[in-house]
């Protein structure tokens, strides 16, 4: 395990697998850690032909391609399936993933800032060739509930088929495929339901994705945990980063590793990847022009236990507000986003 640290913050890093393992901000007096972590990490040995990553299932990591497989590359990519070579240094971690992917030579570059509640990520691919449809997988433990928001989308839609479509081996609750611009009210396959609640179903593994609206200038997805009194933030630059897309695990899976007990993870995945839904308006990234993505997420305490309103770039500061009205203003230097 490699540590980075910083006034108030500290990150937990395994090169194993390129995964962000844990995640504690101090603030105010309280800590604040809100990474999900399945409960067969470091216990049980995973089924033949699992991809690596499964194994230590939770955390933070980056997928590239995201949500794909095959041709002996394994789900979500090469960058958390395959070691890194790290090199860490007080606040900041560079890490050089071993494997190429489809040719390109990906570096991780993670830095802490002191007094700011934020990571600063930034996967930089160098040569290779083809579209390279990205993702970050952060994995939020919500044990408890929650509350979901996000910046505006244009829809929200499932792809075409449902995650867990055989019933003797798990279930999958929201219509497929379906689409709508309110997703409080989402189609859902026994009626409506409001993706901006967790949970909204009872046992379920389900799949959806939002589409930025056009004329989204700061891309963020908040959740906030009320009993933990604290919230989580994700942020985004839109034209980059295009899509929210949500990963509701909640004991709809029946067969091993997951035997029903995987309950309480809501996968927050900022990315571009419409080969997953119908979204022909969104072209995936390519390879061969030294593509960077970047992106940061941040946890502070948040004992209203309010859902966001919204939140607003102000150069060295984020403002975010709460639907009771609540604000903070935190130090961030919303210009690495390069909105």
């Amino acid at each position: 395990m490699v540590q980075i640290r910083a006034e108030g913050i500290g990150v937990d890093f395994a090169p194993e697998l390129g995964l962000i393992e844990a995640w504690r901000v101090q603030d105010g007096g309280h800590e604040v850690a809100p990474f999900h972590r399945a409960p067969w990490v470091g216990r049980e040995a995973m089924p033949e032909g699992a991809p690596p990553h499964l194994a230590r299932l939770g955390g933070d990591f980056f997928c590239a391609p995201f949500g794909q497989a095959g041709g002996g590359v394994p789900l979500h990519g090469w960058p958390c399936n395959s070691a890194w070579d790290v090199e860490a240094r007080g606040g900041e971690l560079r890490a050089v993933l071993r494997h190429e992917v489809q040719g390109a030579r990906l570096t991780k570059r993670l830095a802490l800032r002191d007094g700011e509640p934020f990571i600063y990520q930034t996967h930089v691919f160098e040569g290779g060739a083809g579209a390279m449809p990205v993702a970050n997988h952060a994995n939020i433990a919500l044990p408890d509930g929650g509350y979901i928001r996000t910046s505006p989308k244009r829809r929200w839609q499932t792809g075409g088929a449902a995650l867990e479509a055989d019933p003797s081996r798990g279930r999958s609750a929201l219509a497929y495929p379906a689409r709508a611009t309110d997703a409080g009210a989402f189609p859902g396959a026994a009626g409506p339901v409001d993706l901006g609640r967790y949970p909204w179903g009872d046992r379920h593994e389900d799949f959806v994705a939002g589409v930025e609206a056009e004329d989204s200038s700061l891309g963020w997805t908040a959740v906030t945990r009320p009993a933990q009194g604290d919230l989580y933030l994700s942020l985004r630059n839109p034209r980059t980063l295009p899509m929210t897309m949500l990963w509701h695990s909640n004991g709809g899976r029946d067969y091993a590793p997951w035997n029903g007990r995987h309950k309480g993870c809501l996968g927050v995945e900022e990315g571009c990847a419409p080969h997953l839904i119908d979204a022909p308006e969104i072209v995936p990234p390519a390879l061969g022009g030294g593509l960077e993505v970047r992106h940061l997420t941040g946890a502070i305490a948040w004992p209203c236990g309010a859902p966001v309103a919204r939140v607003e770039a102000l150069g060295e500061a984020l403002r975010v507000t709460g639907e009771d009205g609540t604000v903070r203003e935190l130090a961030c230097d919303t210009g690495f986003l390069q909105l």
